[in-house]
């Protein structure tokens, strides 16, 4: 999984991607003057081979490893999201680099609110969710970087050790 190259992406990775997300299920791609416009708006770079799926392919879909309306496009927020209140701060480092279940912490809730916020927030996109406060997560920053993170209401963990977007979605075609 190569992560860090800008462009292009491995082909490899993206004849799968394309097979997993066919034509009649995918959203117009942004283009790569839309998708260099956000990483400079957010200060990033968008791990490969992400962003060349959203360049080149598709912007989501209407089916995808996500149950709940596939894989979202990139500005978007799932829709049992809530209100976007401005905290989303994906150029900030993801905290996490181990799975933590903070609903079994010991310490004060008001303690580690602040905590909880900045691994929903700070260092990712949101590509989707599993409904019931489940959102799957595409780090961009921090030690992470690259890798797909469950977080929910309970906790968060990384979908697998060393996996990331491409194994993220070959796992989710191979069950479809």
């Amino acid at each position: 999984m190569n992560t860090e190259r800008a462009d292009p992406a491995d082909p490899a990775d993206l004849d799968a991607l394309r097979a997993a997300f066919p034509p009649e299920i995918r959203r117009p791609p942004l283009g790569w003057d839309t998708v260099r416009a956000f990483e400079r708006e957010q200060g990033i770079v968008l791990p490969e081979p992400y962003r060349t799926l959203v360049a080149e392919i598709c912007d989501g879909s209407g089916e995808g490893p996500a149950d709940v309306d596939g894989l979202i496009p990139l500005e978007r927020l799932p829709a049992d999201w809530g209100p976007d209140d401005g905290q989303r701060a994906p150029a900030r480092p993801f905290p996490l680099t181990e799975a933590w279940v903070w609903e079994d912490d010991s310490r004060p809730y008001e303690e580690i609110e602040p905590l909880i916020d900045e691994v929903g927030n700070d260092g990712s996109i949101v590509l989707g969710t599993d409904g019931c406060g489940l959102y799957w997560h595409l780090i961009v920053t921090g030690a992470q970087r690259g890798r797909i993170w469950a977080v929910s209401d309970v906790g968060a963990a990384p979908f697998e050790e060393e996996s990331g977007f491409a194994d993220w979605v070959a796992r989710w075609a191979k069950t479809r």
